[in-house]
C-alpha cells in the first residue's frame, strides 16, 4: 500500500504538473471504485473545474477544485495514479513506448480522467480497492501528519497508551501516514522489537522511534517512494527506497548489523519483519 512517502511523491509532482488545469471528461469501467456520488454526479461535479490546489492528508490525496469541490483519492493496497496522454484502441488505453508501456503494474487503468491540454489522470489499480470520492469539507478524522508533529507532542501520543508499538504505528487514527513498510524499518533502527508494549519503552526509546521515524521518512521522499511492489509515480517509474531497506521482505537474509538472519511473523494478520538479535525485547 502507498504509504506517506509514496503519497507525498505523488502529490508533490502532480502540483507541478496540472495545477490550473480543468478536468473534462471521465471514463470508467469499474463504477465502485468511485464511492460518493454517482457514477454521473461525481463526473459533473468534476468538470470544467480548475484544480487549484492538491494536498496529502496520511495516505489520502485531496484535490481542490473551483466551486469549493474537494476530491479525494485513496490508493488503498495496490493503486498508483499516472499522468500521461493515452489512446483509446480497441477498447483499451495504449499508452507510448516506455515506463507507462512496459511496466504492467502502470497497465490496470479504471478510472481515466481528461485534463483540457489532452492529457488524462488515470488510476491504475490492480485489485480494483482504490477510491474516489468527493467530500463535504477536508476534515479527515486521522491522527497527527509524522513530519509536522514536534517531539513533544509526538511523545504525548503515547501517555497513557496500551498496546504493541508497531500497532500502534501503523494505527492511522494515532499517527497519520505510517503502514507496515515503514513501520518496520524505523523499529529497525531504533533496536525495538515490533511487539514490545509502550509501556516497558523509555525516554530514549520514544527519542529514537521519533528522530528515526522523521529521518526514514524523509529519506524515502528524497528517493521518490517505495517500489517494492505496486507503487509507481505518476510517469510510471519506479521509487527508489526498497534499495535501501534494512528489515521489510528481508526474512532469511542476513541483518544488515550483525548478520543474524531476519525473521518474519504475523502481527495483527500483517508480516512482520524485524531482527532478533538487534531488537530484542525489553
Amino acid at each position: 500500500m502507498p504509504e506517506l512517502p509514496e503519497v507525498e511523491t505523488i502529490v508533490n509532482d502532480l502540483k507541478k504538473e496540472i495545477i490550473g488545469r480543468c478536468f473534462v471528461n471521465l471514463w470508467t469501467d469499474t463504477e465502485n471504485m468511485i464511492k460518493r456520488p454517482s457514477v454521473n454526479d461525481f463526473t459533473k461535479k468534476i468538470t470544467n473545474k480548475k484544480i487549484v490546489d492538491i494536498k496529502r492528508r496520511g495516505k489520502n490525496i485531496l484535490i481542490y477544485l473551483d466551486k469549493g469541490i474537494i476530491l479525494l483519492i485513496h490508493q488503498k493496497i495496490s493503486g498508483h495514479l499516472l499522468l500521461s496522454k493515452w489512446e483509446f484502441i480497441n477498447n483499451q488505453w495504449v499508452a507510448k513506448p516506455g515506463p507507462l508501456s512496459e511496466d504492467k503494474m502502470n497497465g490496470y487503468l479504471h478510472i481515466v480522467i481528461g485534463l483540457d491540454d489532452g492529457r488524462q489522470l488515470a488510476l491504475s489499480d490492480q485489485r480494483k480497492f482504490a477510491k474516489m470520492e468527493i467530500l463535504k469539507d477536508d476534515k479527515i478524522d486521522i491522527g497527527p501528519e509524522p513530519l509536522e508533529i514536534d517531539y513533544n507532542s509526538f511523545r504525548e501520543l503515547f501517555r497513557n497508551k496500551r498496546g504493541k508499538i508497531k500497532q500502534l504505528l501503523m494505527n492511522q487514527e494515532f499517527i497519520a501516514g505510517i503502514g507496515n513498510i515503514y513501520a518496520s524499518e524505523i523499529l529497525f533502527l531504533s533496536k525495538i522489537h515490533p511487539e514490545e508494549e509502550v509501556s516497558k519503552l523509555d525516554e530514549k526509546d520514544f527519542e529514537n522511534i521519533f528522530k528515526n521515524m522523521q529521518f526514514i521518512l524523509k529519506e524515502s521522499i528524497r528517493l521518490r517512494g517505495d517500489s517494492f511492489s505496486d507503487f509507481r509515480t505518476i510517469y510510471g517509474e519506479k521509487g527508489g527506497f526498497q534499495n535501501i531497506m534494512k528489515v521489510y521482505q528481508k526474512d532469511g537474509q542476513p541483518c544488515v548489523n550483525c548478520k543474524t538472519k531476519i525473521e518474519r511473523f504475523n502481527l495483527g494478520g500483517r508480516g512482520t519483519f524485524y531482527c532478533p538479535n538487534c531488537q530484542k525485547k525489553k
